[in-house]
């Protein structure tokens, strides 16, 4: 990837959402720019305020710079197999490289602890090496406290500059003499080959003290961190045509991952927007229980049988009815932690990227009412019982007081998977989903002789899947449509054959992938649906949807399209960005939108994948 000139005054003002790599410790995350500007990062966890957020105001959200200070060409990657992001930068005297991590290693709290102290501690490590001649480099750290909106002071104490606000207090310790500007820490220094210098960003309070990072401690972390992903990822079963990037996008997929509770966030960042100038901003650090049953079909497919448990242990303990929990209607999302509470509200002193405000934290999508979570849930279930364990007495009570809520509450209207705020609707995906939800639980009954009212549980399937097959099916359009009463094409319908509501090869099924394809695709790129046909509360528009666009794959390699399918995930793979991410959505120009990365593309990413491979044999 050519990046722009180094550090100074030729440095963009906004770096594209796709020019940046992702680094975490499986508590938090941080996004790297190929410029070798950190302007993404939470401290202590995923959904913390930010102490970097120049990704969402270039002057007042905070970054970590370190880049050659004369003109360089930049490339970015990832050391092999691992999630340490290596920013090469190229001048005309020498080749120069950061080296980013967070340290995980095997310890406390599960894969990924280092240790009860040393996890609290959420270490960054940026080594620099001269790998050839010699290459001037600057340094300069400017946190800004709580999305920016927080004072704090730093003093230097024994050549560790302390940064301290009402809420945090970070430690900067290196091996080059750092200044004090202000309310920033810089350095200058020149490295020759086979020299390095070490930056190390670090979360003190009264348990966890300032404490330097040598050279040989930052080279034993940096080992110990390689090993740890390689050693992770050596569990994969995948063996497929695209190993790359199913294996890219089974580490991103941990590093989403919150170790404490087993937790997966729906995507990194908050507030990037689906179209620049557009207020389609959200929130996407917390637990959607939609995602449920794509982790658990994706990782189990991959043989990560660990990663699922602990997120089904998340699911049973915060999302299943029990301890006094209703049983409906469920919460769509959560706090990493299992909190409930997630109140959204705007950050009016942040302009945005690229001047796309408003900047939410929160979300008040929490508070809809989405019946597909019910399919998502109980799908997720039945896959760890079939693939993984069987589920226990007291997981199977669960299961029948929500089907049981299901009955009686499918047929209401509600906000639908897209989460729309124009207003609730008979949408068809969520009269799918509660047949998902009934059909699957009827399925465990059988296989395991569990007690069930099974008449009734049938009869509602059944009646459901009469509703769609009436209500959902649009003669006029020879199409499935978004909701009863209208005709509006909308590409989550391309989840019927998937799961295995009607047969992929159905006619009615084929007539409405032929229209699909003909109104809500573009170059393999599928979009959600037309907003202008189907209002949904928002201005402006977005792009396309990258989980549909993968969808559309399975489709077409159900339907028997294997070719059109392979050609059209060819396609998708040219869309990721130059480590292999995507974000939510891309634009009608091929530029990356939206949160980023997204956990539901790269789930979608694996499961086409893998039914491709199949399909080709």
């Amino acid at each position: 990837m050519v990046g722009t000139p180094g550090y100074g005054d030729g440095r963009r003002r906004y770096l594209p959402v796709a020019e940046h790599g992702l680094i975490g410790d499986l508590r938090s995350v941080a996004l790297v720019g190929t410029d070798g500007t950190i302007d993404w990062y939470c401290c202590p966890s995923f959904d913390a305020p930010s102490v970097f957020a120049a990704i969402l105001d270039a002057d007042r959200g905070g970054c970590f710079e370190l880049a050659a200070s004369v003109p360089a060409r930049t490339k970015q990657f990832y050391f092999p197999d691992t999630n340490v992001l290596i920013t090469r930068f190229s001048t005309e005297d020498g080749v120069g490289e950061v080296q980013d991590f967070m340290p995980v290693s095997e310890g406390a709290h599960g894969a990924g602890g280092q240790g009860a102290a040393e996890a609290e501690r959420h270490r960054l490590i940026r080594r620099v090496l001269c790998v050839r001649g010699s290459i001037p480099f600057r340094v300069r750290v400017a946190p800004r406290f709580e999305y920016g909106a927080q004072p704090h002071v730093l003093t230097m104490v024994d050549d560790v500059a302390v940064f301290e606000s009402a809420s945090l207090s970070l430690a900067l310790t290196a091996t080059v003499p750092l200044e004090v500007q202000g309310p920033d820490a810089r350095a200058d220094f020149k490295l020759s080959e086979g020299e390095s210098a070490v930056f190390a960003l670090d979360q003190v309070s009264g348990a966890v003290e300032p404490r330097r990072c040598p050279i040989a401690e930052a080279e034993e972390q940096f080992g110990q961190t390689v090993a740890y992903w390689r050693r992770w990822l050596s569990a994969s079963k995948y063996r497929g045509r695209w190993r790359e990037m199913v294996h890219r996008s089974a580490l991103t997929l941990k590093l989403l991952t919150y170790a404490p509770t087993g937790a997966i966030v729906a995507a990194a960042t908050t507030s990037l927007p689906e179209h620049l100038g557009g207020e389609r901003n959200w929130d996407y650090r917390y637990v959607w229980v939609r995602d449920a049953a794509f982790c658990v079909y994706a990782l189990l497919r991959l043989g990560f049988t660990g990663e699922a448990a602990q997120f089904m242990r998340f699911v049973s303990r915060h999302v299943s009815p029990g301890d006094g929990k209703p049983s409906g209607p469920l919460q769509i999302m959560y706090g990493i932690d299992g909190r409930t509470e997630l109140p959204e509200r705007e950050l009016p002193h942040l302009e945005g990227h690229e001047g796309s405000a408003p900047v939410r934290v929160g979300n008040a999508a929490a508070d809809q009412l989405q019946l597909d979570i019910y399919g998502a849930l109980i799908d997720s279930i039945y896959l760890y019982d079939k693939w993984a364990e069987p589920i226990s007495s007291d997981q199977w009570d669960n299961v029948c007081a929500l089907v049981e809520w299901v009955c009686e509450n499918w047929d209401q209207p509600d906000e639908g998977i897209w989460e729309t705020r124009g207003g609730r609707r008979n949408f068809l995906y969520s009269r799918l989903m509660c047949w998902v939800a009934i059909e699957r639980a009827v399925r465990m009954a059988h296989r395991r002789g569990l007690p069930a009212d099974l008449p009734r549980w049938q009869t509602c399937r059944d009646t459901i899947y009469r509703r769609i097959m009436s209500q959902g099916w649009c003669a006029g359009r020879g199409a499935f449509v978004q909701h009863e009463d209208c005709e509006v094409l909308d590409a989550s319908v391309l989840m019927m054959p998937l799961a295995k509501f009607i047969a992929p090869t159905d006619p009615k099924w084929l007539a409405t992938l032929d229209a699909l394809t003909q109104e809500l695709v573009s170059d393999s790129l599928v979009y959600r649906y037309d907003p202008r046909a189907s209002p949904d509360g928002l201005r402006g528009d977005e792009g396309t949807f990258s989980i549909c666009s993968f969808w559309y794959v399975e489709a077409l390699v159900r339907a028997g399209r294997v070719e059109e399918a392979q050609l059209a995930f060819e396609k998708m793979l040219t869309y990721a960005n130059h480590l292999g991410l995507y974000a939510e959505e891309i634009s009608h120009t091929g530029e990356q939108q939206g949160n980023f990365p997204q956990a539901f593309t790269h789930l979608s990413l694996i499961s086409a994948a893998f039914n491709l491979d199949r399909a080709l044999g």
